[in-house]
């Protein structure tokens, strides 16, 4: 069966109400009806280049060695140009992503840390989607173009990441040229212009990635990052590489699966972008059921009706008529705590408590170490020394200095390449 595949979602724009995470875990305790969830996943692939991987590990903890404070990754890496990026992704994000994050500290201030670790972040690249779940609490960290979705027991599909395609994404166009790239379609013989609009140097059509060496200083991998609560209802998420959302929208892969168990779920969305267009690129799906400790599976959810009155309030509406993918909503009880998707490392460093017990310095990036007069505070100017500016956290190594300089448009861009 072949059908036209449906244009990707549009990433959605205004900044929602927030509640601070205090208030909620106030709730959690104060309530002896809420229990722990329970965490079911399922995965189901197809390769075709086999440059997707993923990672699951549910048996992380926030305080090594101690049991009681459990937490559970999965991601999905989809690679370009090789596989070595993503390899190398999956191995070392989360130990780098949990060094950021200070020892020590109660689960309040771990969560609240949490979106602010997952910026930290060979010619080869990859895309990331790096999804952690405490209790009912679920971050996510994206870059590229693989996507989260969650499914909510009140029958909405919310989308938790934000594609960076070039081609679709207005904002990453605007500020991939201010930084001084160049944006345009591959030209052939004769002038004419071909395929999606990708950045020059390099040709690469997604404006985040990581790894991407070769391909100028504009492809930066700095994540959008959303933290939401569900209630204890629970939820589903849906995580995914290109090779489904190309051929699936959001909603289809939602209904496609519902009241399955996890693992036949994820079967089942590969499946259907499969009988939708066939085998066009590397497919992998994560599902990952966040369900009340006395269900067996994530019971179907029964859409209600639209109410006009809370999307106006609530919703952010898709600039996508075709797939319809509406904003978190009070009524649902699923509550965002977190968002950003800015990349100045500035916006979204802040305050970060880098010093290391060796009275080192460690750079907030690649997490390097750095001598107290080897790195630079990341708010300083570009003339900034030492001996003019108090030392104020967090810091960089000279080199991710140099790159977050580039990105922001703070000193000239290399010549473009050829074509």
């Amino acid at each position: 069966m072949n059908e036209t595949a449906p244009p990707r979602d549009s990433s959605m724009t205004g900044p929602p109400p927030l509640v601070p995470l205090a208030t909620l875990i106030g709730r959690e305790i104060r309530s002896e009806n809420i229990s722990l969830p329970v965490v079911r996943y399922g995965h189901a692939a197809l390769a075709k280049r086999g440059e997707d991987l993923f990672l699951v590990k549910t048996d992380c903890q926030r305080i090594p060695g101690n049991p009681s404070s459990p937490f559970s990754v999965f991601a999905i890496f989809d690679g370009h140009s090789g596989v070595s990026a993503a390899v190398f992704t999956r191995e070392n994000l989360l130990e780098h992503v949990m060094s950021a994050i200070p020892q020590g500290i109660g689960r309040e201030e771990w969560l609240q840390a949490l979106p602010r670790a997952l910026v930290a972040g060979e010619v080869s690249g990859t895309t990331a989607t790096f999804v952690v779940v405490d209790e009912w609490t679920v971050t996510v960290a994206s870059v590229g173009d693989s996507r989260c979705i969650l499914d909510s027991q009140d029958g909405e599909v919310s989308l938790l990441t934000v594609d960076h395609r070039l081609e679709e994404n207005e904002e990453e166009r605007r500020r991939v040229t201010a930084s001084g790239g160049d944006v345009g379609r591959l030209n052939l013989c004769g002038g004419q212009e071909v395929g999606p609009l990708r950045c020059w140097p390099g040709g690469l059509c997604l404006s985040r990635s990581i790894g991407d060496a070769d391909v100028g200083e504009f492809i930066v991998p700095v994540p959008h990052v959303k933290q939401i609560k569900l209630s204890n209802a629970g939820g589903r998420l849906i995580i995914a590489s290109d090779g489904i959302w190309d051929t699936l929208s959001s909603e289809m892969a939602a209904k496609s699966c519902r009241g399955l168990p996890a693992e036949l779920a994820a079967k089942l969305v590969v499946k259907e972008a499969l009988r939708t267009s066939g085998l066009k690129d590397d497919t992998t799906c994560l599902v990952v059921d966040i369900i009340p400790s006395d269900h067996s599976v994530m019971q179907p959810a029964s859409k209600k009706p639209h109410n006009k009155l809370m999307s106006l309030l609530f919703g952010k509406g898709s600039q996508n008529s075709i797939s319809k993918v509406t904003k978190m909503s009070s009524i649902g009880a699923v509550v965002e705590l977190f968002e950003e998707g800015s990349a100045m490392l500035a916006e979204r460093l802040g305050d970060f408590p880098l010093k290391t017990s060796s009275g080192h310095y460690r750079c907030a990036i690649c997490q390097v170490d750095q001598a107290p007069n080897e790195g630079v505070s990341v708010d300083a100017g570009p003339y900034f020394s030492p001996s003019s500016k108090p030392w104020e956290g967090p810091f960089l190594c000279a080199e991710c200095r140099t790159k977050k300089d580039a990105m922001e448009g703070k000193r000239p861009c290399r010549a473009r390449l050829s074509k």
